[in-house]
């Protein structure tokens, strides 16, 4: 038996019937905390060399600045969204994002390297809680629909956005001090937290009836996930295999386990049920495949701008800033797509574009400059505009909405486990086993990954459910 919402037992508020100016005010809420978590990432690459050189910390340990969050956000995802189901999204958003700017203001004070390190982790954690919960807000208090849809692909444009706009962001505010890479979420996060609490529709009580929350479903399934998350970062980044294997073999382990506790409990954390929802799995696989290309890929073009051209962490932002054009294409181009052509399609349209992008960069020349580049960063921003919002609207289609924080938590621990992969994967192929400095071969080389992570999106999703034309064709009343 599946563990029920809150909301099955109780009436609700009735969901949103239009786009009305608080309606608008509500989704620029939950649109601001996901370009928060967005920026958070993005700006941390960047600005961990300056961390690095500060702090006077080594190699090995300076890798943990980004890792740790990651770590934490894909390890409590599934938690943090089944938690979102059970406890109340309004709750576990606010508390997410009230942790998630404590945590950034004590990354901005900090003056050693394992307190960076720790405050990073639990930065995560909360993003891990707060984002299943935002994007269940969205889901749940817009009625499924043209309605829901336009505020779905406006979600996902802004956490798209957030991700290459964080790059710029981020060389802008560590040429004035890495700080305040840590102290500006801070602020935006505060201004969201005061909206949020005004504008986010109140948690009906917890039933008694709906079950207790599953314990041990929790601890393993979150071992399992952070577990799994350390191997594939440890391979990656520190090309350590022992450390690495031993990580992945718990991490099966702990999820083997989990699944048989899943099987007999009465109150499971995850119904395994969902999991025959074959969009839902396809969808998931394919935005593990297209976060793991696109990580992957910022990753070697930040490491090839700095180390091999010699530019500052100014300029390595700025060569991003073109793919923000997701932030402009998908409210008004992606809606239209969805709606003649259906998720499906246009997804795989995105996730082909990136796959051509990439192709491309393998011509990479050690003298290229921004101009060389211009064309493919602005097709990686178009395929960003065309395939996050359809992976968002897809993953969460046809889900009952008690279980669309469980929804979201997958989808999101797919993005992270994504990321982990594609940053390990390409990670390893540019050093090679080599202790030297890259070199151009190595670049090139690395850059077959993201290649071929985004056709696998693509590959992943062919002849899936096509949602019926027309299902986006007009506006909603009161939408523009």
């Amino acid at each position: 038996m599946s563990v029920a919402a809150p909301a099955d037992a109780q009436p609700t508020p009735p969901p949103i019937g239009r786009m009305t100016p608080r309606a608008w005010a509500l989704l620029l809420v939950l649109c601001g905390a996901l370009f928060l978590e967005g920026i958070d990432i993005a700006m941390l690459n960047v600005a961990v060399p300056s961390i690095r050189s500060d702090l006077g910390l080594s190699t090995g340990a300076a890798h943990w600045v980004i890792s740790a969050y990651v770590l934490g956000y894909g390890g409590f995802m599934l938690l943090g969204g089944r938690s979102a189901d059970l406890f109340g999204r309004r709750r576990v958003f606010l508390v997410g994002l009230a942790l998630f700017v404590l945590f950034s203001g004590l990354g901005g004070l900090a003056d050693a390297g394992w307190v960076i390190v720790v405050a990073r982790f639990a930065t995560g954690v909360a993003a891990g809680f707060m984002t299943p919960a935002g994007l269940s807000i969205i889901t749940t208090s817009f009625p499924e629909g043209q309605l829901r849809d336009r505020a779905v692909v406006i979600y996902g444009a802004t956490g798209a956005a957030g991700f290459s706009l964080g790059m710029v962001a981020g060389g802008l505010l560590t040429s004035i001090s890495w700080r305040w890479v840590f102290f500006a979420p801070v602020v935006l996060g505060t201004v969201l937290l005061l909206a949020g609490r005004a504008l986010i529709r109140p948690d009906q009580p917890r039933d008694p009836d709906t079950g207790r929350f599953d314990l041990a479903g929790a601890v393993l399934v979150t071992g399992g996930m952070v577990a799994g998350v350390y191997g594939l970062v440890t391979l990656g980044e520190a090309h350590d295999i022992t450390r690495g294997t031993t990580g992945l073999l718990l991490a099966f382990l702990l999820l083997a386990t989990f699944v048989r506790v899943e099987q007999r409990t009465a109150d499971p954390l995850l119904r395994l049920g969902i999991l025959r929802n074959a969009l839902l799995v396809r969808t998931n696989i394919a935005g593990l495949l297209y976060m793991g290309s696109f990580f992957g890929f910022q990753l070697l073009l930040t490491l090839y701008l700095q180390d091999v051209r010699g530019w500052s962490p100014l300029e390595t932002g700025l060569t991003f800033a073109i793919m923000g054009i997701d932030l402009l294409l998908a409210p008004l181009l992606t809606p239209w797509l969805v709606g003649r052509f259906g998720n499906i399609p246009v997804l795989m349209a995105g996730a082909t574009s990136a796959a051509l992008a990439f192709g491309l960069f393998l011509r990479l020349d050690d003298d290229w400059g921004y101009l060389d580049m211009l064309p493919m960063l602005l097709l990686v921003g178009v395929a960003f505009a065309l395939a996050y919002g359809p992976l968002t609207l897809a993953a969460t289609e046809g889900v009952a909405e008690a279980e669309q924080g469980l929804a979201g938590g997958l989808l999101y621990t797919s993005f992270q486990l994504g990321a982990a992969l594609g940053l390990a994967l390409a990670t390893i192929v540019l050093v090679g086993g080599s202790t030297g400095t890259p070199g151009l071969a190595d670049y090139r080389a690395a850059l077959v990954v993201p290649m071929v992570l985004a056709a696998g999106a693509a590959l992943s999703v062919l002849g899936a459910g096509r949602r019926p034309a027309g299902h986006l064709e007009g506006s909603a009343p009161g939408a523009s």
